[in-house]
């Protein structure tokens, strides 16, 4: 597969960093004076490291530094009761506005599980059906405004061992049912975003990439899956550390079309433990050889 992608192994000009990668070892002016250290053009910011910082002043500081901002995480969490309901609704607004702002290329909208989970403080449920019928319904709330907003939405689906607490929405075949319901033409921008560890184990992960194609593709997020994993959460690998073949669903990537950024996103313990510099050069040398 590897001669029908793009070639990485000379430069890193096609990587972005999902900030979340180095969220303890800097607020998010040092992440983006790492990125401008280590060569990194483009970065995607967490809400809460925006927040920490102001939201003017994050967005200033990734202009001055001449970065692209290939997306935004994240809205979502929506599913909840109906005293909860409004606060979601609240929340994803300010998403969106604030994705706006920072100039980010799409959203990544995170749905959220059953709704004691997504939502604390919300009435228990076990009815994943109706917490997937409640997550579609209110993607069809928040799009207008996207829209309106000239924000793209990117639905992420989750790997199935997160779908009670963070994601509902599991396969690439069921978040691209809610777009083709929701935005059939794709006029409204309402995509997905591909991450490897949450996709990788899909047997019709090639077929729906295709289905995909370049018009809903917002977001290729990569890292890798060890085993064993220590945590479903914060044990996320360096690209070529464990078992996803990560060249492999690029082709299937990049054959459908898409030519955006391959965006590092590492949730880990082992990697936060690090100095900045350490993991940001990992993640350099590890795009050019494993992605």
């Amino acid at each position: 597969m590897r001669g029908a992608v793009r070639d990485f192994s000379g430069d890193h000009r096609w990587m972005a960093l999902n900030t979340v990668t180095v969220r303890e070892q800097g607020d998010l002016q040092a992440i983006i004076d790492g990125c401008l250290r280590h060569g990194i053009v483009a970065v995607v910011p967490w809400r809460d490291q925006v927040a920490d910082i102001g939201l003017r002043a994050a967005s200033r500081a990734i202009r001055r530094a001449g970065l692209s901002v290939p997306g935004y995480c994240r809205a979502g969490m929506m599913v909840a009761d109906e005293h909860r309901l409004g606060e979601a609704r609240d929340d994803n607004r300010r998403a969106v506005d604030e994705a706006a702002e920072i100039g980010a290329q799409c959203l990544i909208l995170v749905v959220g599980g059953l709704p004691q989970f997504s939502r604390p403080g919300s009435a228990a449920s076990k009815d994943i059906g109706a917490a997937r019928a409640l997550a579609t319904d209110e993607i069809a709330r928040l799009l207008p405004h996207a829209a309106q907003s000239g924000v793209r939405l990117a639905l992420e689906p989750l790997h199935p061992m997160h779908a009670a607490t963070r994601g509902c929405v599991n396969t690439l075949g069921q978040a691209l049912d809610i777009c083709d319901a929701l935005d059939p033409n794709g006029r409204n921008g309402l995509g997905v975003a591909v991450d490897v560890y949450h996709t990788w184990w899909d047997p019709d992960l090639a077929n729906q990439i295709a289905r995909a194609g370049a018009r809903r593709l917002h977001a290729f997020h990569v890292c890798d899956w060890l085993t064993p994993t220590r945590d479903p959460l914060t044990d996320r690998g360096m690209m070529g550390d464990g078992i996803i073949d990560i060249p492999r669903i690029r082709g299937w990537i990049e054959s459908a079309g898409y030519q955006g950024f391959c965006e590092v996103e590492i949730l880990s313990d082992t990697w936060w433990a690090r100095s900045m510099d350490d993991t940001l050069g990992a993640c350099v040398r590890a795009m050019r050889e494993a992605v």
